[in-house]
């Protein structure tokens, strides 16, 4: 299959919509969706206000479009830990580092991406767009092809893989939250052990 080349106007524009999704990520985080406003967006990202809806029609799709930017940036990078490691056990524990480095890191993302979206109009995922759900959706199967691998190879009890997917990503988003409000002192290494050891002694083969 080819790779379509980008040419001088897709650079530009790529660019530009990452620097203002980034600015867009920490103008939210600060103030809210409902208190933040294109300009405030435009002046963190330094560009003109006009240049902001060259891009998106709305603070609602700036909103959006900055989510998706996190999320894809985060899935890329759960991948590259995931091929790393060839065990079940290995690539868990390595999807919950990856996850904990990420939101560590981008503290901005992981207040609008698990605080902020609920207080949005028409956030339901009926109103939000297909990109946004494949998206997100797709991490939960991450950990789902995880468990199912374990499953076939007799590592792990046989069990409901997607809910107990969603009832890991719970988990590590509990322990993210924790670390965010600073709940938590332990250094990342340890909580990935703690979720880890959770996680793996509750389903691993008897």
């Amino acid at each position: 299959m080819s790779t379509a080349i980008k040419t001088k106007k897709d650079v530009v524009t790529e660019f530009r919509t990452s620097g203002i999704l980034e600015a867009a990520r920490k103008v939210f985080a600060e103030k809210g969706f409902h208190e933040a406003t294109v300009d405030d967006i435009a002046e963190a990202a330094g560009v003109a206000k006009g240049t902001v809806y060259l891009y998106y029609e709305s603070k609602r799709e700036v909103y959006f479009a900055a989510l998706k930017f996190g999320i894809a940036q985060m899935y890329s990078l759960l991948l590259e830990e995931l091929n790393k490691v060839s065990t079940p056990e290995g690539k868990l524990k390595g999807l919950i580092a990856a996850k904990l480095a990420y939101f560590d890191e981008n503290r901005d993302f992981f207040k609008i991406y698990y605080s902020e979206l609920g207080n949005i109009p028409t956030t339901h995922p009926a109103g939000i767009d297909n990109e946004f759900k494949a998206l997100y959706q797709e991490q939960a199967r991450l950990v789902e092809t995880i468990l199912k691998e374990g499953a076939r190879k007799k590592l792990i009890r046989n069990l409901r893989t997607e809910q107990t997917a969603l009832a890991i990503s719970d988990i590590i988003r509990g322990v993210v939250t924790h670390r965010i409000l600073g709940w938590s002192k332990s250094k990342i290494s340890q909580d990935v052990d703690f979720i880890f050891d959770l996680v793996w002694k509750g389903i691993a083969a008897q």
